[in-house]
């Protein structure tokens, strides 16, 4: 078990699209033996959508880390001073929390996590899925790139004809950038291509 007994913040966020594929690299990260603590945002604590209940999505999700979820601001601050996460994923990670963690913004949950948990200089890992990654937030991306303690997980264009600027992360290397990041190092390569 490549994870056994690190302590992983899973953070989850409004690519409800997303959330499926998901969920089933969820139940990898915990196979691989990582104790999980789900955290949500708003949008998937009270959305119902075309692709799926939000209590269908609690469901599954407590089914997989056996934890409570934590769905607020006071619920998420926390996880800062009493160090309780190794490393902190947040998948999938929308543009709106992209631009909102780049420009410094804690109005929600998964945010206040982030925060929270970068004060103790432990790393945050991002699975991005959004529509305007190679548009508006093309320069949030980059700031955060570049910003300590933030990694990715390799990511590209997911449909270059349909929706050119969108970019999502391969959502399969979610446990090898996991263990890159716990080492202080990003996965190579960061940008990668669909089949």
């Amino acid at each position: 078990m490549r994870l056994k007994g690190i302590k992983v913040g899973f953070a989850l966020t409004g690519s409800h699209c997303t959330l499926d594929e998901v969920l089933v690299e969820m139940k990898r990260v915990a196979d691989e033996g990582a104790i999980l603590y789900p955290i949500i945002s708003a949008s998937v604590d009270e959305s119902d959508t075309r692709f799926g209940a939000s209590a269908s999505w609690k469901e599954r999700i407590m089914e997989i880390t056996d934890q409570k979820i934590i769905n607020s601001i006071v619920g998420a601050e926390p996880i800062g001073p009493e160090k309780l996460l190794d490393v902190l994923l947040v998948a999938p990670c929308t543009g709106n929390t992209l631009a909102k963690l780049a420009n410094a913004i804690t109005d929600g949950p998964v945010l206040m996590a982030i925060k929270a948990h970068l004060r103790n200089q432990r790393p945050v890992v991002l699975a991005v899925s959004t529509n305007d990654g190679l548009s508006l937030n093309a320069k949030n991306i980059g700031l955060l790139l570049n910003a300590k303690n933030i990694y990715m997980v390799p990511f590209g264009q997911d449909s270059p004809a349909g929706k050119p600027n969108s970019l999502k992360a391969k959502m399969d290397k979610m446990v090898d950038t996991i263990e890159h990041a716990l080492q202080g190092k990003q996965i190579q390569p960061v940008l990668v291509a669909y089949d």
